[in-house]
């Protein structure tokens, strides 16, 4: 049986995709709130990422394997007792024509950012409905809001994660569970710098980027970081089924 929260409790967060980019701002900017981490990432040098800290445990493995939630719940409940926040942040990127994608490539995208999310947020409920309550903040994307060229795919799964966030937390909503997206817009991180790479001239690629969003930049880690923060904070209390652009100004468009 999970163990109730009390006030003074450190918070305890599963954070998936956690080596790198949101995920990893995510992980530092918890640990500053002095909240227990599980951090989660297919990448296996994650582990001596987070090695020295003794505030985080490391599980190693795909988020689209039914067992690596269950070895996320596993670790939380066993170390702390109970599971807090899920931040649901790993993802796979696919910048390619629909014409021109394989069904491998539809498939390798659809199962890291949905199937995912389902598994995981699957796996914490039990455990957080018994707590009377919990917060999942899931990382989507502008591109599930608004159309982009050659970004059909990749779209097509954040979309999807927009449908799902509001669904649920309709269905969860009696139980004390908040779900919450946070939608970024272009963000400095691994993850939207390795495509450009390929590009002849990357960074006047990334100025062009930028140029589309108002603020004229795009975004720090640490700034989605925030945002996620916030929706899973007693802060946030009173909001759920939302999703919150964070994109400088580009929805607004």
């Amino acid at each position: 049986m999970p163990t109730p929260a009390s006030p003074a409790d450190p918070r305890v967060a599963i954070v998936t995709g956690a080596a790198s980019g949101v995920g990893l701002a995510t992980v530092r900017g918890l640990l500053a709130e002095s909240a227990h981490v599980v951090a989660v990432d297919v990448d296996p040098s994650a582990a001596e990422l987070f090695a020295a800290d003794p505030g985080v445990l490391t599980v190693i493995g795909d988020v689209a394997d039914p067992a690596t939630a269950e070895r996320a719940v596993t670790a939380a409940l066993d170390a702390f007792g109970r599971v807090d926040v899920l931040v649901n942040n790993a993802a796979r990127f696919l910048l390619k024509p629909l014409a021109e994608t394989t069904v491998t490539e539809w498939d390798a995208v659809l199962r890291t950012n949905v199937r995912g999310v389902f598994l995981f947020s699957r796996a914490v409920l039990p455990t957080m409905t018994a707590q009377g309550g919990g917060s999942i903040v899931n990382v989507t994307s502008i591109s599930g809001l608004v159309g982009l060229a050659n970004q059909a795919v990749y779209g097509a799964s954040k979309g999807a994660i927009v449908t799902l966030t509001k669904a649920l937390a309709v269905e969860v909503a009696a139980s004390g569970v908040r779900v919450n997206a946070v939608a970024p817009g272009t963000v400095d991180t691994p993850f939207v710098r390795e495509p450009l790479a390929a590009l002849p001239d990357p960074e006047a690629t990334l100025r062009t980027i930028a140029a589309t969003h108002p603020l004229g930049r795009i975004a720090r880690p640490s700034e989605i970081a925030d945002a996620v923060l916030y929706l899973a904070s007693p802060a946030a209390s009173f909001i759920t089924g939302t999703v919150l652009p964070v994109d400088g100004g580009y929805t607004a468009q």
